[in-house]
């Protein structure tokens, strides 16, 4: 892998990490047109998910802040703590499926458009449901709910799938139960922080052993990656707080559609 295919994977993770268009989908489809695609360029999209939840990090450090240090700083049961709890809770679907099915999720991954393009189509779907829906039943909803955090929380783990937008996919379903816009996008990106971490640390001794990552793709496209999947993931992740306030999801089921319908017309034409 050269700098430049480095960066342009970079610059897709980023952008599409946030918005509602699957990250994992976009860089299935760039590596494919690339010819990048290979079993060892996994570590290489473990390293650019690092990269966008460290833009997370920066993006939201004000509330990450306030949530470590109202559930660190006294043993009382507050309003932190109940939020990093629903958060906890939200977590569970995926380490289930990360413990038990996660052979069966890789072989998803590198094994043609197809699949990529079906998930791609059924991001949209879901996406055009959740606005019309939220615009339908009206109100500003409510705060996440424990009930809430395991309903997204399951979206989450279903999204594993490359083409169905993790973002998207946690962002309608939230709106489908009712919570409120801004809610519900924040509680998105805060709850992916812990598992992409946890699987970052299992897959730790084997980037810095360079038995993967940095053979198979060298050091320079490496950091080119993660530097171009940062700062384009910080100005993705901003922006979709905004454009989910807004509600406007609609033009984001538009391109779903259309890379999806692109992506199953690539696999069978290729």
């Amino acid at each position: 892998m050269s700098w430049f295919e480095a960066l342009i994977l970079g610059v897709l993770q980023g952008l599409t990490e946030f918005l509602p268009v699957s990250s994992s989908g976009h860089l299935e489809i760039g590596q494919a047109l690339l010819g990048t695609a290979s079993e060892d360029n996994l570590m290489f999209t473990v390293l650019l998910h690092v990269a966008t939840v460290c833009s997370t990090l920066v993006i939201l450090w004000k509330e990450v802040w306030r949530l470590l240090k109202g559930t660190f700083t006294t043993t009382k049961w507050n309003e932190e703590k109940d939020y990093v709890a629903k958060i906890l809770v939200s977590m569970i679907p995926v380490f289930i499926v990360g413990m038990f099915f996660k052979d069966e999720v890789e072989n998803f991954f590198g094994s043609g458009l197809l699949i990529v393009g079906i998930c791609l189509l059924i991001t949209a779907c879901l996406l055009c449901l959740s606005e019309v829906l939220t615009k339908r039943r009206g109100g500003d909803g409510h705060e996440v709910s424990y009930i809430d955090s395991i309903i997204i929380g399951c979206a989450q783990a279903i999204a594993v799938l490359p083409g169905l937008s993790r973002s998207g996919t946690t962002i309608a379903t939230g709106l489908l139960c009712g919570v409120k816009k801004e809610s519900v996008a924040q509680f998105s990106f805060l709850m992916v922080l812990i598992p992409i971490l946890g699987e970052s640390f299992l897959n730790l001794l084997d980037i810095l052993k360079g038995e993967v990552i940095f053979q198979s793709i060298g050091i320079v496209p490496a950091v080119v990656g993660f530097v171009a999947a940062f700062v384009t993931g910080c100005a993705a992740c901003k922006w979709m707080l905004g454009i989910v306030r807004r509600g406007r999801l609609t033009w984001f089921a538009l391109y779903c559609a259309v890379a999806g319908v692109f992506a199953i017309a690539y696999e069978l034409i290729k």
